[in-house]
C-alpha cells in the first residue's frame, strides 16, 4: 500500500492517472488477501504488550463482532416468564441462564414504586390487599385441613389449602418432604394432612422441650424411613446472613435458630414439597432471606401467615415505606413463580396500630410454586 501512495506522487497528471489504473488492481488483491486470507492464518500462543512473535514476526489479532454469549445476566433485570417456558429461538446459553434463574430467583430485594408516585399509606395498603384477596391460580381438586384425600373446592372456605394437581404433587414413587414452623400449635391440620400423604413431616419449634425421640436439645434428625412420623425439633427459622447473626449466649433462643438453607443441608434435603409457617410478624425478613438466598425455588407449596398489625422484626421505616416492603416481598414471590390459590382473613382490623375498615390484622395465604 506505501508503493501506491508513493507511485501517486511521481509524473505529469496524465502520468499519473495511467499509474493509478496500472495499480489498482494488484492493491485490491492485496486488500483482498488481507481480508481473507488473514484471519484464517493460525493464531498466536504468545502475548506481549507489542504483540510481538518470535524473532520479530507480528502476529495479528483479529477481534470479533458475534455477540457475547458467555455475559452473565443480571437476574433482577430479567422479565418473569410468567408461563415459566422458554423463549421460542432462544440459544443454548440462554436456557442456561433461565435454568440458573429458576433455580435461585433474583439475588437481590427489589423496591417496588410507590403506588401513586409518593408516599400515601391509603394507597400502599390498598394494593396489598388487593393483590393478598384475590387467587392467581385455581385449582380443580384440593387438599384440606385434616384431610389427605384429594376433592373438588368445597363451598365454604378453609383456613388453608393445598393444590392437589397432578402436575403439582410429588410423584407416587417418590419422597415426599413437609416443614411446619409453628409456636402456637395451629398447625396440627396441616401435620396430620401431610402425615396421611406418607411425607417426611419435620416440626420445629424452639419452644419444644424433646425432639422425636425423646433427646434434649436442637438436635437435627431425620426420619427417611419413617414415611408419615412427625420429628420435631426445637429449633426456629434465622433470617440474618451468617455476618449479621448477633452473638447468642447459650441458652438464648436464637442459639437454635438457623436459616431454611442450613435445616435442609443439615437433614440431606434437596426439596422442601410442603411448608407451613407461622413465624408472628419475622415473616417479612424471612421471605427476604428466601429470595435472596435462592432457598425459595426450593419449596413447592408454602403456606403462610403474614402480619400486618406491626412492621415485624428488624423492619423499620415510616408506615407506608413498611407497606412499600411488603408489597415488594409479595412481588418477589410472584417473581420467584408462586402463585397464590388461597387467601384467608384473621381476626382484627389493625393495619401498623392503625384502625382500619377494609383490611384485617392478619391473612393466611396458600401458594404454589408453578417453576418447580
Amino acid at each position: 500500500m506505501r508503493s501506491c501512495a508513493r507511485w501517486w506522487g511521481r509524473g505529469s497528471p496524465p502520468l499519473r492517472v495511467g499509474i493509478l489504473l496500472l495499480l489498482i488492481p494488484p492493491c485490491l488483491l492485496a486488500l483482498h488477501l488481507l481480508v481473507v486470507v488473514g484471519p484464517q492464518l493460525p493464531r498466536a500462543s504468545w502475548s506481549g504488550e507489542d504483540r510481538q512473535g518470535p524473532e520479530g514476526s507480528v502476529a495479528f489479532t483479529v477481534l470479533s463482532i458475534e455477540p457475547e454469549r458467555n455475559r452473565r445476566v443480571d437476574p433482577s433485570q430479567r422479565p418473569a416468564a410468567e408461563d415459566g417456558g422458554r423463549r421460542e429461538g432462544a440459544g443454548a446459553f440462554e436456557d442456561e441462564n433461565e435454568i440458573h434463574w429458576r433455580q435461585v430467583g433474583p439475588k437481590t430485594l427489589e423496591m417496588q414504586p410507590w403506588a401513586v408516585g409518593q408516599p400515601s399509606f391509603t394507597a400502599e395498603l390498598g394494593r396489598i390487599i388487593t393483590h393478598i384477596v384475590r387467587p392467581q391460580l385455581s385449582c380443580s381438586r384440593i387438599l384440606s385441613p385434616g384431610q389427605a384425600q384429594a376433592l373438588p373446592p368445597p363451598a365454604s372456605s378453609h383456613h388453608w389449602m393445598l393444590c392437589a394437581e397432578d402436575w403439582l404433587l410429588p410423584a407416587a414413587d417418590r419422597p415426599c418432604v413437609a416443614y411446619s414452623f409453628s409456636m402456637d400449635g395451629r398447625d396440627a391440620d396441616f401435620l396430620k394432612t401431610v402425615s396421611g400423604l406418607g411425607c417426611e413431616v419435620h416440626s420445629f419449634d424452639p419452644s419444644n422441650s424433646n425432639t422425636s425421640d425423646g433427646r434434649p436439645g436442637n438436635s437435627l434428625a431425620s426420619n427417611h424411613s419413617n414415611g408419615g412420623v412427625v420429628s420435631k425439633h426445637k429449633m426456629w427459622l434465622e433470617w440474618r446472613g451468617p455476618r449479621k447473626r448477633k452473638h447468642k449466649t447459650r441458652g438464648n433462643l436464637g442459639s437454635v435458630s438457623k436459616t431454611l438453607a442450613d435445616i435442609m443441608t443439615a437433614l440431606g434435603h434437596d426439596i422442601v414439597h410442603f411448608l407451613y409457617a407461622d413465624l408472628l410478624s419475622a415473616e417479612w425478613r424471612v421471605f427476604q432471606n428466601w429470595i435472596e438466598s435462592g432457598t425459595l425455588q426450593s419449596v413447592h407449596h408454602l403456606v403462610a401467615t403474614v402480619h400486618l398489625q406491626w412492621a415485624g422484626f428488624e423492619v423499620g421505616g415510616t408506615d407506608e415505606q413498611v407497606l412499600r416492603y411488603w408489597f415488594s416481598i409479595l412481588q418477589s414471590l410472584q417473581a420467584s413463580g408462586f402463585k397464590l390459590i388461597h387467601s384467608s382473613a384473621g381476626e382484627g382490623h389493625s393495619v401498623l396500630k392503625r384502625r382500619v375498615t377494609n383490611a384485617h390484622s392478619s391473612y393466611t395465604l396458600s401458594w404454589v410454586n408453578t417453576r418447580h
